[in-house]
């Protein structure tokens, strides 16, 4: 399992620009959190990658995103922790209780902050990641209206997975802004 069989299996399911780029920047961020913490950069990485592959087939329906996208990885041969976290991104929505491994809430707050930190991006009159500062991201949390679909709860997870807000949200700036021109941003 790599990169380019991620991508392959990734672009077989999802053809929406916007939600491969929610991809990529989730691949980003996870790459980066691994790193930080000396966890399997690959793994979390193309984990990040593959969370939403089943996005365009189940639509809204969060009763069964993720539980798809899982049996998915599950029939393509990926590893366990894999399909388990993917599985767990969307607990709430299957209804499998919470999340109890740092990888889950790592993925979880992973994903959720990527929304926060593209909105912080477009508001601004450059529309890039370039300028995008962590306390502007901390100010922005505390808006409730701000990018409503990226939930504080779930970005605040980040502290199960062992990470404090403020380098939390630095790592994960960095890293999305490290692919700002495949995220357009």
């Amino acid at each position: 399992m790599d990169r380019g069989w991620a991508l392959e299996l990734l672009h077989a399911n999802l053809k929406a620009d916007n939600l491969r780029k929610h991809c990529y920047a989730t691949e980003a961020v996870m790459r980066r959190l691994a790193r930080e913490k000396g966890e399997d950069e690959e793994l979390w990485g193309l984990t990040g990658l593959l969370h939403d592959l089943d996005l365009e087939i189940c639509g809204d329906d969060m009763s069964v995103h993720a539980d798809l996208g899982a049996r998915m990885l599950e029939e393509a041969g990926a590893p366990a922790e894999m399909v388990e976290a993917v599985r767990m991104h969307n607990a709430e929505g299957l209804g499998l209780g919470e999340r109890n491994a740092a990888f889950h809430h790592a993925l979880a707050a992973a994903e959720t902050v990527t929304g926060l930190i593209v909105a912080a991006a477009l508001v601004r009159p450059e529309k890039d990641l370039a300028g995008v500062k962590v306390s502007s991201l901390r100010k922005r949390m505390k808006e409730k209206a701000f990018a409503r679909g990226a939930r504080r709860e779930v970005i605040m997870e980040c502290e199960a997975a062992g990470f404090e807000l403020d380098e939390f949200l630095a790592l994960a700036l960095e890293a999305m802004q490290g692919i700002s021109s495949e995220l357009g941003l």
